[in-house]
């Protein structure tokens, strides 16, 4: 049994591993010894703008004018608003503008079904995603749409920098997080293709959409539609934007478990993609950056498991089953000082830990059980929201 159990933990151990460790370090070493470049050139298309939005009215003003402030040639750029069956003043507030165009979508069918919808509306050879909270630099599409010169080339993701001027816990794990997920964009850009975008920062050629389906998570998805098609999705550093971060625990909580019940659902319906023989290294990509993080949570507890049973007959897995102990310890203090409202930097990272691995725990949850996520919800900072008005 002892052996069984030596074994278990062996394998568990390794698992955890190649997710955090091992995978970066194979994509990264495939990035550098077999590189796919981007072929860049001058290229200036017409461009959408396409902003989705519900109940957006703190936000949606300054958005407007973020975007309008964009170095690029007014006649060759459409700003859509679509709205989700907006029920404040989202939809006033963007008609004031002059030259942008508000579409309003009945009945609140969720931002991709709206997305879908407002797509068909677009004018632009480009259409340049973007949530109403973002905030991007002037010369965003001076440095995205180069890259479209690359005839293989379907999609291309901006930076996402994450902002957290009150330097919470929870924001300095996430930003941590992002750090990290960052690396491996750019290494999955160029060993392959990108498997998800930021949500707030991604253009795709519009002869390259197709609809996706309500409950999808687009930002992931559209990476799968391009890869389909023959194309790829590509990463430029050199185009960033800014969002602020949540602050607390719960909201990106439920921000996570949304996201992850979604990817699940799209990496079900898409199980095809799965098959190296197939998509090759992208499969490799989706099996190792989503679906074995989604599976931590499990590798965690049958290492602790094996661990605790282990550590009598020695002093090895005493150490490592303590360890552990002391480590989500401490991510559970990072939680009890949060909501004391104190701030203190060394619980961050174990804190945001274990939120992400529950919230894969209850993602996966949902999803077998067949809850779907069309909808969402802004997630607002109230003192924030409170300044906006």
């Amino acid at each position: 049994m002892t052996s069984i159990l030596q074994v278990v933990f062996g394998v568990a151990a390794a698992g955890l591993a190649y997710v955090y460790a091992g995978y970066p370090l194979l994509v990264w070493i495939v990035s550098r010894l077999a590189p796919r470049p981007v072929t860049r050139a001058d290229f200036e298309p017409r461009v959408t703008v396409l902003i989705t939005a519900y109940n957006e009215e703190p936000a949606i003003a300054d958005k407007i004018r973020n975007t309008l402030a964009i170095d690029y040639p007014p006649e060759k750029l459409e700003i859509l608003v679509a709205s989700d069956g907006s029920t404040d003043r989202t939809e006033e507030i963007a008609a004031t503008f002059p030259g942008v165009i508000v579409f309003r979508q009945e009945g609140r069918r969720g931002k991709t079904f709206t997305q879908n919808r407002a797509v068909e509306r677009a004018s632009g050879d480009v259409i340049l995603f973007s949530d109403a909270t973002t905030e991007y630099q002037p010369n965003v599409l001076r440095e995205l749409l180069p890259n479209f010169a690359d005839q293989t080339v379907g999609c291309v993701a901006g930076k996402l920098t994450y902002v957290d001027d009150s330097r919470s816990n929870v924001g300095k794990g996430a930003k941590s997080y992002w750090n990290y997920e960052t690396f491996l964009k750019k290494a999955e850009s160029r060993a392959c293709s990108l498997i998800g975008a930021s949500g707030c920062l991604y253009a795709v050629r519009k002869s390259a959409y197709r609809e996706m389906y309500p409950e999808a998570c687009s930002d992931f998805l559209i990476c799968t539609v391009i890869y389909e098609q023959g194309m790829r999705s590509v990463y430029e550093p050199n185009a960033v934007c800014f969002e602020e971060t949540n602050r607390r625990t719960d909201k990106e909580m439920k921000m996570r478990v949304r996201v992850i019940s979604q990817t699940l659902t799209d990496l079900w319906r898409n199980r095809s993609m799965l098959n190296p023989f197939r998509s090759g290294f992208y499969a490799i990509e989706l099996i190792s950056h989503k679906l074995l993080r989604y599976a931590v949570p499990l590798l965690l507890i049958v290492i602790f498991a094996a661990s605790a049973a282990l550590m009598g007959g020695s002093q090895f897995f005493e150490i490592v089953f303590l360890s552990q102990v002391a480590f989500y310890f401490v991510a559970a203090l990072g939680l009890l000082i949060e909501r004391a409202g104190a701030r203190i930097g060394i619980f961050a990272i174990p804190h945001y830990f274990v939120l992400a691995n529950v919230a894969s725990v209850i993602g996966f949850y949902k999803f077998v059980r067949g809850e779907r996520y069309a909808t969402w919800e802004p997630i607002r900072d109230k003192n924030k929201e409170a300044e906006s008005v």
